[in-house]
């Protein structure tokens, strides 16, 4: 039996060393890895939570206290942390889930981080299919924390069932939101840290962006949180809840067509390494004026 086809055995027996290295598999695309993809089963889908702000806003510290809840309500978690990475050799530059140690040991919860690799949008360039693995492996929620680049996290909205955008009174964050069109994401507001000074009024000011916005079945909550001490995380996980109960499936098609253009998009790419543009660039800049228009003209052709 071949290592794939093992794998993908275990993987339905709820084996996470087995999760682990389908994982690797996956996003280093190395071989077997269309063979797990198209393998997987999505009977019992499994809800993604993705949790997006900017930098600072707390995401790590209140996803601590958001698995320290659920797994309390006899539920599984898989967690997927982005780190952002370093643009020159891709290595990691922060480890967000050390934020996380508590509950590193808990079978009830399996913790993975990906590096961005160079991807804008504040997830890894392999985060769709790593969140499909995990989606299908049974847990009951999987949550996705995004880097937290500002104005390209709306990438977040073509992957989560539920999106979760973390804010807070200070720094400019409701300004930040209203430019970076983050707004038109969420599906819940949370107002993190909101002992500050500034958390009523960054709270109204939501309230009044939202009026002027239209709505359908679902009106984004706001919800003060003090993620430290968990204050506020049990009304987040209520309404996280409530929220899957009306995801339809108009919904499951603006996300799946999404999912799609990504992955068809990162298929045409496959044929051009950013190593191999790097030497090729560098060999045109020793021959002086260098025209990166037609470089890549010529390098399509």
């Amino acid at each position: 039996m071949k290592e794939i086809d093992v794998l993908l055995k275990l993987l339905g027996n709820g084996d996470k060393k087995a999760l682990a290295r389908c994982i690797s598999i996956v996003e280093n695309n190395i071989e077997g890895s269309a063979d797990i993809l198209t393998q997987l089963s999505f009977e019992h889908a499994t809800p993604i939570i993705g949790i997006t702000g900017p930098p600072g806003a707390g995401k790590s510290t209140l996803i601590n206290s958001l698995i320290g809840q659920l797994v309390g309500q006899d539920m599984k978690i898989g967690v997927i942390c982005v780190d952002p990475t370093s643009p020159f050799n891709y290595g990691s530059l922060l480890a967000d889930r050390l934020r996380m140690t508590e509950h590193f040991n808990d079978d009830q919860v399996f913790i993975r981080s990906l590096a961005t690799r160079g991807s804008l949008g504040g997830l890894s360039s392999r985060c769709i299919e790593v969140t499909d693995l995990m989606r299908s492996f049974g847990f009951d929620y999987v949550i996705v924390e995004t880097v937290g680049v500002g104005q390209s996290e709306v990438e977040i909205a073509g992957l989560a069932d539920t999106t979760v955008l973390v804010l807070v009174p200070e720094a400019g964050d409701e300004v930040q939101a209203i430019k970076s069109g983050i707004m038109e994401i969420a599906d819940i507001f949370v107002v993190n840290k909101s002992d500050r000074d500034g958390a009523d009024q960054l709270m109204k000011h939501l309230s009044n962006l939202l009026q002027l916005q239209t709505h359908t079945d679902w009106v984004p909550p706001i919800i003060k949180t003090i993620a430290t001490d968990s204050s506020g995380i049990s009304e987040l996980v209520e309404n996280i809840k409530s929220h899957k109960g009306i995801i339809n499936n108009n919904k499951r098609s603006f996300l799946l067509a999404d999912k799609a253009y990504h992955l068809i998009q990162s298929q045409l790419m496959i044929p051009y390494k950013k190593q191999d543009l790097q030497i090729e660039i560098h060999k045109g800049l020793d021959k002086g004026n260098f025209n990166l228009y037609s470089f890549v003209n010529d390098f399509k052709g």
